[in-house]
C-alpha cells in the first residue's frame, strides 16, 4: 500500500505511533520514528524490523524539528508521508492548573505540530499526505480537559488551514481522531483529576469509562494506526482537511 513511501512519525517510540509505524512498515514504507527517548527509540527500531530509521528530536525546539527534517531529506531525499502524532495528555482543572503545565500541554500539543510541519515542508514531496492527531475531547465538553480539549480543536483547525495552504503543491492534509486508546499516555502521571488515586481506582475509573463507550471497550492503538495508514494512502485521495473519528462512537452517538 506504501510500498517505496518513505513515512516519518513523531512519538513514534510507542503507542500509536510505534503501532502505525509497525503497520506502515509491513505495507512497504521507509518508517522514520522520532521521539526524544533514545533508549526508547531504539528499542522500537529493533520491534518495528529491519531498515528502520530513527532520529532523537525535541519537538519543542524548531532548531531540533529543522535538524530531523535535514537528516530525513540527507536520508532518503524527501517525505510521503508525516504523521504528527507527538503530543501529551493530562488534565487542566479550571481551578488548579499552573501556567507551567497549561504552556508544557499547550506547546507540546500546538506549538510543536505547527512548526513540526513547517520544518518539514519543503522536503514534502507534491502529493504527499500529512496525518495530524487530534481527539475525541475536541468535539465534547469534559470536566477538568478544558486545555486539553483545545490543544486538541485546534489541531483539528490546522488540518483545515494547512489543506488549504498545501493544496497548490497536491499536498493532503487530514486528521485522525482517537477516543480512549489503551496506551501508555492514557495511564500516564495527570490522567486522574484525583492525584492521590492507587492504580486499582485508576484501573476502575478506566473500567467505568469504557461502559460509556458505545462499543464497550477501550481502543486498541493497532486500530488508529489502520485508520492512519488509510489517510496515508492513495485510498483516501479524495478526502481533504477532514477528520477520521476512530472513539467506538463516544462522542459520535
Amino acid at each position: 500500500m506504501l510500498k517505496g513511501k518513505t513515512a516519518l512519525i513523531t512519538g513514534g517510540a510507542s503507542g500509536i505511533g510505534l503501532a502505525t509505524a509497525k503497520l506502515m512498515h509491513a505495507n512497504g514504507a521507509h518508517v522514520v520514528i522520532a521521539g526524544r527517548d533514545a533508549s526508547k527509540l531504539e528499542a522500537a527500531r529493533k520491534e518495528i524490523g529491519e531498515g528502520v530509521f530513527a532520529i532523537e528530536v525535541d519537538v519543542l525546539s524548531r532548531d531540533s524539528l529543522m535538524a530531523m527534517a535535514s537528516r530525513v531529506k540527507e536520508a532518503f531525499g524527501g517525505l510521503d508521508v508525516f504523521f504528527a502524532n507527538a503530543g501529551v495528555a493530562f488534565v487542566t482543572p479550571l481551578s488548579t492548573t499552573t501556567e507551567q503545565a497549561y504552556d508544557t500541554l499547550m506547546d507540546t500539543n500546538v506549538k510543536s505540530v505547527f512548526f513540526s510541519l513547517q520544518a518539514v515542508e519543503p522536503i514534502l514531496r507534491d502529493g504527499a499526505s500529512v496525518i495530524l492527531n487530534t481527539a475525541w475531547l475536541n468535539q465534547v465538553g469534559v470536566p477538568g480537559r478544558a486545555a486539553l480539549s483545545a490543544s486538541k480543536a485546534a489541531v483539528r483547525s490546522f488540518a483545515r488551514t494547512f489543506s488549504s495552504e498545501l493544496l497548490p503543491r497536491g499536498i493532503r492534509v487530514n486528521a485522525v481522531s482517537p477516543g480512549l486508546i489503551e496506551t501508555p499516555i492514557l495511564r500516564g502521571v495527570g490522567q486522574s483529576e484525583h492525584p492521590g488515586q492507587t492504580a486499582a481506582q485508576f484501573n476502575d475509573y478506566l473500567a467505568d469509562a469504557a461502559k460509556l463507550i458505545p462499543i464497550g471497550r477501550l481502543g486498541h492503538p493497532d486500530e488508529i494506526a489502520a485508520a492512519v495508514l488509510f489517510l496515508a494512502s492513495e485510498g483516501s485521495r479524495y478526502m481533504l482537511g477532514s477528520e477520521l473519528v476512530v472513539d467506538g462512537g463516544f462522542a459520535e452517538l
